[in-house]
């Protein structure tokens, strides 16, 4: 009887263990994920890999979509039709963050 209680206290370890192991994992594996998508304002290299249909560096108003295309015209500084690099470098981001460079 003694024998079966410390096989079963000795399982029972055993798979606390790995549990634990595994949501370590996991954890670790999410803090690995690049910045945007942790929920943070995408890089401009994001922006422009994903909206540049063009591909010459800079963001029209014709290449951009979701909710960078309702600030718009905020974030383009010198009203000629592109968000370059600098402006939205120096544009608030929601709640007056400013977006990652």
């Amino acid at each position: 009887m003694k024998k079966l209680v410390k096989t079963i206290a000795f399982g029972a370890i055993a798979m606390t263990a790995v549990a634990c192991a595994t949501q370590q994992n996991q954890t670790s594996t999410t803090n690995q994920r690049p910045a945007g998508e942790r929920g943070g304002p995408p890089t401009y290299a994001q922006l422009l890999a994903e909206m540049d249909a063009n591909k010459d560096g800079k963001l029209a108003k014709s290449e951009i979509k979701g909710p960078l295309a309702n600030d718009f015209s905020k974030l383009d500084a010198n009203n000629d039709g592109y968000i370059t690099e600098s402006e939205l470098k120096n544009a608030s981001g929601p709640r007056g963050n400013r977006p990652r460079q």
